[in-house]
């Protein structure tokens, strides 16, 4: 999934770009309130961090702006405001969660977890079609009794799929929810990758669950 943080401390808007991207995330950054408003409002997120003391525009600023242009995307608040009346104000502008400073990473990968499966419509972290099982908070994927070993990309594009169930999903809208605007790498990484995925997930099975819809993009369905 992809992921922005907005948040003006520089190393640790750093570090927590470092964790979530080895969590398998694809983030972006930005370090004031306005460069994200601008940048929301041109690219989607399954979810946004963002701090309430930024210059330029704090981040119930950014917030309202998300809202108003009706995106539902998942917003949690990274603050060290910590007084209730603080809290209660970030819930009722629209944020879905809110973490004090200092935090556990453990924490806020279980907070992420839990407002972009509330915003798939998913009730656990567990992701499965067939006898494939994917655990989003041990990340682990499994077929069968077998585990499957996959980087950090594959394990995205995969979870990315099992959100989609059934859902043509289309080589753009892959490519901009599993690549950050770093990337800089061949036309046709989508189909490097989902060759990749095909060959560990379907490989060796008769039932085939990544399917190439020509013309459109990939569906992740149980078929032949």
């Amino acid at each position: 999934m992809r992921i922005l943080i907005a948040e003006d401390e520089q190393d640790l808007n750093y570090i927590i770009t470092q964790k979530l991207t080895a969590d398998g995330y694809s983030v972006d950054s930005c370090y004031d309130g306005k460069e994200a408003i601008d940048i929301l409002s041109y690219t989607d997120y399954d979810a946004v961090i963002l701090d309430i003391n930024m210059p330029k525009a704090d981040g119930f600023e950014v917030l309202k702006s998300l809202r108003d242009s009706n995106k539902n995307t998942p917003v949690l608040f990274l603050t060290a405001r910590d007084s209730v009346s603080d809290r209660v104000k970030g819930l009722d502008s629209g944020a879905n969660d809110y973490l004090i400073k200092p935090f556990s990473f453990d924490e806020l990968s279980a907070r992420l977890r839990a407002i972009t499966r509330v915003s798939f419509g998913k009730t656990t972290n567990i992701l499965s079609i067939d006898d494939l099982v994917m655990d989003c908070s041990a990340h682990t994927v499994k077929r069968g009794n077998s585990e499957i070993n996959l980087s950090s990309k594959e394990y995205a594009l995969l979870e990315y799929l099992l959100h989609n169930q059934g859902i043509v999903l289309s080589r753009e809208k892959i490519e901009n929810h599993i690549w950050n605007f770093d990337y800089e790498g061949g036309t046709n990484v989508v189909d490097v990758y989902i060759s990749y995925l095909r060959k560990k997930i379907d490989g060796g099975h008769s039932t085939k669950l990544i399917h190439t819809i020509r013309g459109k993009g990939y569906v992740i369905k149980k078929g032949i």
